[in-house]
């Protein structure tokens, strides 16, 4: 697949960038997509969670009523889960939720991702940004030029910048990350994927060294 070059001011320009068929233009598996998307969310799950048994509630062992003879339930102590205040039965307790996933597949679901993207005209190459300072106004700016400032955005870089990062730190709906970085959820989550013209290189590297 051939896609034109943008410039800063959403220009397009006479170069032209061939992506990998072997990457962005496989047969997407929507499976392998939802186990990997479900992956990284279990991952950023704290598992934290926790509520008291009636073990563990401060209160009185004593048997409230007698076994028979009163006309209603049996009863225990106060600390019973069917009771206001009383232990809870069952609740969560503090667990991982994480599971693992063959890099294989985790490699075939970033390829269906940037298939998919490819396939739905989701991708946009512009080139390399050069920002001297960290100026916020000049990211909004290229977003505005390229029509893309009501969308979610997932800029790719090919590697870390820091003041391509602070720019874009502070609009809600951009997400700037290197090529390495490069997950399934993200590109899921985006509404376009924006990529560098160094990323589409790195992307390769990052896949044909792992012999993926």
């Amino acid at each position: 697949m051939e896609l034109s070059i943008y410039n800063s001011k959403g220009e397009v320009t006479d170069k032209k960038v061939n992506l990998d068929d072997s990457i962005f233009g496989i047969e997407p598996n929507e499976h392998v997509i939802w186990l990997d998307v479900k992956q990284y969310l279990a991952n950023q799950r704290q598992g934290t969670h926790k509520s008291k048994e009636r073990s563990e509630i401060a209160g009185s062992t004593r048997k409230l009523i007698r076994q028979k003879g009163s006309g209603g339930a049996r009863r225990g102590d106060i600390k019973s889960p069917v009771l206001v205040g009383g232990g809870r039965a069952f609740g969560p307790k503090p667990r991982d939720y994480s599971f693992k996933l063959n890099k294989k597949v985790k490699a075939l679901a970033r390829k269906s991702a940037l298939s998919l993207k490819a396939k739905n005209n989701g991708i946009i190459v512009v080139e390399d940004l050069a920002f001297d300072t960290p100026k916020t106004r000049e990211f909004a700016s290229l977003t505005k030029n390229l029509q893309l400032a009501d969308k979610k955005l997932l800029f790719v870089l090919p590697g870390q910048n820091k003041n391509v990062y602070l720019s874009a730190r502070n609009l809600q709906k951009v997400n700037v990350i290197t090529a390495s970085e490069i997950n399934t959820y993200a590109i899921m989550n985006c509404g376009s994927l924006v990529m560098t013209e160094s990323s589409i290189a790195a992307i390769d590297n990052l896949f044909n060294a792992k012999g993926e």
